[in-house]
């Protein structure tokens, strides 16, 4: 590999179709403000660098980029690129990651608006991220031990693990199919509207009406704090090991609650079952 150390440059396209580069201790930033600086490139090692200026990595095939930095300038940083990892990075520029396949990210920051978008094969861990529409349309995730805070969460998402995760969201996994969310934190409302075929194993969930509208609805060992008018129209299998202010028309199924305060049927096709688990 060609090795380029401590290169600062502005220019367009700067190392446009690079093939087997190492670049350490670099800045893409200056006043000339050129775009796409390793666009069109594969098999490129990045250490150290400093990415503020738009567009850098498109098109590449095979990028690892480890100890650097994406400032709020670094706008559409990866963009149809794939077989990418990323360590110890901050991803700070909106739409970061998209049109992507084949990526990792760890021990990274990620604060950008509309990031994720239709990438297939995500595998992120140990990382923060604040976003809104974070992941829509991706497909194939697997997320552990990550955090997040944004509306508007993986809408549209299909075939996801997420394990040890905390989620500060709302209107979260609208239209997502084929999700298994285990041993994590959801704060948010309106949870997974219109979803198919998501199970919760040992979440504990929290905020206004959640889960209507669902197909194929699993909760686990599950704990519901300050959540109304939960599982409206939903087919929904779930054991609730709490109290549930309300369970509003379940359609089909089986809710095994440990208390309700105030069950709703008031349409002639709420047929789901509801067992209270206490009634002390």
């Amino acid at each position: 590999m060609t090795l380029i150390t401590d290169l600062t440059t502005d220019e367009e396209r700067a190392l446009y179709g690079s093939k087997d580069l190492e670049l350490k201790n670099c800045a893409f930033d200056g006043p000339a403000d050129g775009e796409s600086a390793i666009k069109e490139c594969s098999n490129i090692k990045a250490e150290n660098i400093f990415f503020n200026l738009r567009y850098p990595c498109w098109h590449v095939h095979g990028i690892t980029i480890n100890d650097s930095e994406m400032t709020d300038k670094c706008r559409a940083a990866l963009w149809y690129s794939d077989h990418i990892d990323i360590k110890n990075t901050k991803m700070h520029g909106i739409k970061a990651l998209r049109e992507c396949s084949d990526v990792t990210i760890r021990n990274s920051d990620i604060i950008s608006p509309e990031f994720g978008w239709s990438v297939n094969g995500l595998h992120i861990e140990s990382s923060h991220a604040e976003s809104e529409y974070f992941m829509m349309r991706s497909s194939d995730l697997t997320f552990e031990d990550v955090s997040f805070k944004g509306k508007y969460s993986f809408q549209y998402v299909k075939n996801a693990e997420i394990k040890n995760c905390r989620f500060d969201t709302k209107d979260a996994f609208w239209h997502s199919e084929n999700i298994t969310v285990r041993d994590s934190i959801i704060n948010g409302e309106y949870l997974a509207w219109y979803s198919k075929n998501l199970k919760l194993i040992n979440c504990t969930i929290t905020g206004t009406q959640p889960f209507c509208y669902c197909d194929g609805l699993v909760l686990e060992n599950c704990i519901m704090n300050e959540t109304d008018l939960c599982f409206e129209r939903s087919d929904v299998n779930a054991t609730v090991h709490s109290y549930v202010i309300s369970i509003k028309n379940p359609l089909s199924g089986t809710i095994t609650v440990k208390n309700v305060g105030e069950i709703i049927r008031d349409i002639p096709e709420a047929k789901g079952e509801i067992i209270i688990s206490d009634k002390k």
